[in-house]
């Protein structure tokens, strides 16, 4: 997908909540939180603003979970150990080549992001404390970028887990105060996404608020079992040694379900079978993608049926003409900025 500038998307999606869909937008501190005696939210005091009722409130307040905060975390770095990361930003020359990835090199204890962007390189390096300090994390990002010089890198510490309750009364955390995993794959922006959605198809009113909540519960810690799972699946198959790496592999840190799966994996590939929800964050391609990517065991596939490769030829040949006739992802970058026209609303701001 595409990086997007995060503040300048919020600043638009903003403008549009408020310009056409008739929002109110109150920029202010949470200073309290009012709750009936069976942990209904009536109110939020604000620092300036004063109190914001209402009949339903999303927790969108991150990592501090000014509203949900009383519901137990579940903490999943039993399974997922890394729980720091040290981030750059290193500048790239205007001509440069931007890749069309984001790549992950794994480390002694973590691994690296490096996601390339028209002005500059996004590069971090994420690890566990307690098979790496900070200082050796520094050195390894500091190796990886290929220089002597000391770098000044943003530090990040994070705790892998969730809620035991994402929708609580009449309150339901979304983002991160919902919870964090490492983030290997990027899922917290599709778990909002997919947040938003089941409010929507299930939205409650007082008499249905707490089963509509019972709901979203039992779906949503289905989805994050299952990226935990996925998670931990790229460590488990990797075959790196060092203290880190085998923790991984230990079977005492693999979640049960995981274990099952990959003892049939070796008798057949994923399939839609073993991810029955209509939404998985991950189907069974994606963990086909890794397990083919990694090495993980599958059985080996059956030979082509009599005439298959000549099928296969004409594809594969519009495939090679396709690419090469693709320009540079700057090139095409930068056609597409000559050729944007704002929208009103963008001439709003």
């Amino acid at each position: 997908g595409y990086h997007l500038d995060a503040g300048k998307l919020a600043a638009l999606l903003a403008r549009h909540a408020v310009t056409r869909l008739g929002v109110r937008h109150v920029r202010d501190h949470v200073v309290d939180v009012e709750r009936t005696a069976d942990g209904i939210v009536t109110a939020v005091q604000t620092r300036e603003s004063g109190a914001v009722t209402g009949d339903l409130f999303l927790d969108c307040t991150g990592h501090a979970a000014l509203l949900v905060g009383d519901v137990p975390f579940i903490d999943r770095s039993d399974v997922l150990f890394n729980d720091r990361a040290l981030a750059v930003q290193v500048p790239v020359a205007p001509d440069s080549p931007i890749a069309a990835q984001t790549d992950a090199t794994a480390h002694a204890a973590g691994w690296i992001w490096d996601i390339g962007l028209p002005t500059r390189r996004g590069v971090g390096c994420v690890y566990s404390s307690a098979h790496m300090s900070d200082d050796d994390a520094a050195a390894m990002l500091a190796k990886y970028l290929g220089t002597s010089e000391p770098i000044s890198p943003r530090r990040l510490t994070f705790r892998s887990g969730h809620r035991a309750r994402f929708w609580n009364g009449n309150c339901l955390a979304i983002g991160l105060s919902a919870g964090f995993l490492e983030p290997l794959e990027a899922s917290a922006i599709v778990t909002i996404e997919l947040s938003l959605d089941a409010l929507l198809d299930d939205w409650p009113t007082r008499e249905t608020m707490a089963l509509v909540a019972t709901r979203f519960n039992t779906l949503f810690r289905y989805r994050w079992d299952r990226i935990v799972e996925f998670l931990k699946l790229h460590y488990v198959l990797s075959r790196r040694e060092g203290a880190y790496w085998r923790d991984h592999r230990d079977p005492a840190s693999v979640p049960p379900r995981l274990v099952e799966l990959l003892a049939l994996w070796k008798h057949r590939p994923p399939t839609r079978a073993d991810f029955p929800m209509v939404d998985e964050v991950f189907p069974a391609a994606s963990y086909q993608y890794v397990l083919y990517g990694m090495g993980g065991h599958l059985p080996e596939a059956g030979p082509l049926k009599p005439g298959a490769s000549p099928a296969f030829a004409p594809i594969a040949q519009r495939t090679r003409g396709l690419t090469s006739a693709l320009p540079t992802i700057r090139a095409y970058l930068d056609a597409c900025r000559m050729t944007y026209r704002p929208t009103a609303l963008e001439q709003l701001s």
